[in-house]
């Protein structure tokens, strides 16, 4: 260290100096304004990126709030639809036991209907059976009775067995 001192040079030094203060304003006149331009931009395109991507990330919230508000949305909608379907299929299930309910009490009135007006038919035949039985049995007797006591109490005898018998 002590030779750069004893070797130092005024001359030698104000001409590096010289140079340093040229190169320093070349440097400045030519170079520094687009530097700077060059740092001024990249700054400014740092921050629109910082800010696009801030409002992306909002937009991205905004969607994904949408797409969770339309979901709710749809799964409320099914819910709805799929409530409706049941309480239709529900209604129609009731219905087609009313119905059938309904065709049932129908046939059972009918059959009733039926057997009642067959019932009194027969019964009918039967009267007319029994009556004409009867008259029978009163023309066999007032013939029988006008010949013969006896045959006519063997007679009365024998129509009563073939009636139980018949």
């Amino acid at each position: 260290m002590e030779k750069l001192v004893n070797d130092f040079s005024f001359g030698l030094f104000f001409w590096q100096a010289i140079i340093l203060l040229v190169l320093i304003v070349l440097l400045v006149k030519f170079a520094w304004k687009p530097i700077m331009t060059a740092i001024t931009a990249r700054e400014v395109g740092i921050a629109s990126a910082i800010s696009a991507a801030e409002n992306a990330r909002k937009e991205m919230q905004n969607l994904q709030a949408d797409n969770q508000r339309i979901l709710n949305e749809a799964r409320a909608e099914r819910e709805a639809m799929m409530k409706e379907a049941r309480e239709i299929k529900e209604k129609m299930i009731a219905d087609a036991k009313a119905e059938a309910q309904a065709a049932g009490d129908k046939i059972i009135e009918q059959a009733k209907a039926t057997i009642n007006s067959e019932k009194n038919a027969a019964m009918a035949e039967l009267k007319g059976q029994v009556s004409s039985l009867s008259v029978e049995i009163a023309e066999k007797l007032l013939k029988t009775e006008l010949s013969n006591k006896e045959a006519q109490s063997a007679l009365v005898v024998k129509m009563l067995d073939d009636v139980k018998l018949n």
